[in-house]
């Protein structure tokens, strides 16, 4: 009978740290045990939690979080599942805790603009073009977000993380949105969140629909050409929307 909290091991299971175990026996029977002033190497907690949601992430953006498995996450990271378990609690805990590592990324990011120091509509053009390149660069974000839209968004429907990122991104754009009107630069007054769901909706359109368009429209809209054209495209439609022409980038 399995005592209360204890988890049971398969065979598959075997860790790194086990082999190592098995491997110092094996060493110290042969005389090839740790040479003296060496300590036995350590497991370090965060970077384990770091590799295990890089491995996540990519098995999440490929498959989806019904096709991703336990199993090749935890080998991808080169520990074993029940590590995984401990670090995250279950499979779908693992799936919220990547979503949230993924919007954390981009938005930090955004604050890294320091938006803040540049005249008011150059700090719009910047913070849209880094959108449009975070996605170039990041395309799993745009799995990840298909996938958990499917879902509903239950996964990150109580995220207080979440919350205080997206309330930090409505300052963001507060900012230079209230200097531009104040110096005459945009003439139209705008919510931030609703500005930013039309740069979202502009620049996640494009890159979640890609391939079926380039297929559609016979031209390989990833190209960089197209993409460059795509990019300066968006900036002028939202800098129009606000009333300030486009600056010479």
């Amino acid at each position: 009978m399995k005592s209360p909290g204890k988890i049971d091991v398969s065979p598959e299971d075997a860790t790194e740290g086990g082999a190592r175990e098995g491997n110092a026996k094996a060493g110290n029977a042969t005389g090839g045990g740790p040479k003296e002033g060496k300590s036995a190497p350590t497991r370090n907690p965060e970077r384990t939690r770091a590799r295990l949601l890089r491995a996540a992430r990519d098995e999440f953006s490929r498959h989806g979080l019904s096709g991703a498995r336990v199993g090749v996450i935890a080998r991808s990271a080169g520990v074993n599942k029940q590590l995984l378990y401990y670090y995250f609690g279950d499979k779908e805990k693992l799936y919220a805790r990547v979503l949230e590592a993924a919007y954390g990324e981009l938005r930090v990011g955004e604050q890294e603009l320091e938006l803040d120091s540049l005249p008011p509509a150059r700090a719009i053009e910047r913070f849209i073009e880094f959108n449009f390149d975070y996605l170039v660069e990041h395309p799993y974000f745009v799995s990840l977000l298909n996938d958990e839209n499917l879902h509903g968004a239950r996964h990150i429907r109580h995220s207080e993380q979440l919350r205080q990122l997206h309330e930090r991104l409505r300052h963001i754009l507060s900012d230079p949105l209230e200097r531009g009107l104040a110096e005459g630069v945009f003439r139209r007054r705008v919510d931030p969140i609703d500005l930013y769901i039309s740069i979202a909706s502009l620049c996640f359109f494009y890159h979640s629909n890609a391939n079926t368009m380039s297929v559609v429209f016979q031209r390989d809209l990833l190209g960089s050409d197209e993409l460059a054209r795509r990019r300066s495209h968006i900036v002028e439609m939202i800098m129009a929307y606000l009333g300030a022409e486009a600056s010479a980038r």
